[in-house]
């Protein structure tokens, strides 16, 4: 059986999903990611992590993508669209609620970092209502936006979306010393190209690599809040 809730029908879902399934819920946005990426790599990132956790645990299904996110650094930047913070808390309460009428544990992933403020909120939120809600958000050790990791990553995902001959250098700081220009001004006050890092040794190797470490963190975590499967 396919683990994408979006293909099936509510009467096969009634047969197959049992006490212990998870849903794990991909949570992107939609923003500039440089001259050379789609405005959707955060999303598709999430959606690749929710794949690959489906494939590597049972009784895991992944919901449809959520595209919108918290974004309001990038909103200087044309084609971004935010929902900002308030909604998207909102909205991750009540479709936890919703979720966990039909599976027993939810676990969001957020491939965007501007989501988690309202995230932890809204995970937090449906934790005192005594529903079994996790939230992951991938880490990595590399330059922030746009950069060599996510051009990487996106290259793995789907290199005929990636306009490596607009791929330049931004801005290299360290994402501490730029956060409080970035916090108050947004992200093209840092860097009129909106990327942060440099994109041009990216390669579809490191890709595949990061992108089989971040799986690997993600089933890590499920198995530690919920045991094997």
């Amino acid at each position: 059986m396919t683990p994408a809730l979006a293909d099936l029908t509510w009467t096969q879902i009634e047969a197959e999903v049992c006490h212990q399934a998870v849903l794990a819920v991909p949570l992107g946005s939609t923003e500039q990611h440089g001259p050379h990426l789609p405005l959707s790599v955060d999303a598709d990132v999430a959606l690749a992590l929710c794949r690959g956790l489906a494939r590597a645990r049972s009784k895991v299904w992944f919901a449809p993508l959520l595209p919108y996110g918290s974004s309001g650094e990038h909103a200087d930047f044309p084609g971004t669209l935010s929902i900002g913070q308030d909604a998207l808390e909102g909205l991750l309460v009540e479709l936890g609620r919703s979720a966990t009428a039909t599976f027993a544990r939810i676990v969001f992933v957020s491939g965007h970092g501007g989501n988690a403020a309202p995230l932890e909120r809204a995970v937090a939120r449906l934790r005192t209502e005594q529903r079994d809600v996790r939230a992951f958000s991938p880490c990595w050790v590399g330059d922030p936006h746009a950069g060599r990791t996510e051009t990487s990553l996106a290259l793995a995902l789907d290199p005929g979306r990636v306009r490596m001959e607009a791929a330049a250098v931004g801005n290299t700081a360290d994402l501490a010393e730029l956060m409080p220009a970035l916090r108050t001004h947004g992200i093209r006050a840092v860097s009129p190209s909106g990327v942060l890092g440099d994109p041009r040794e990216a390669s579809v190797e490191q890709g595949h690599q990061l992108l089989d470490t971040l799986v690997g963190d993600l089933v890590a975590a499920v198995n530690a809040w919920w045991g094997p499967a």
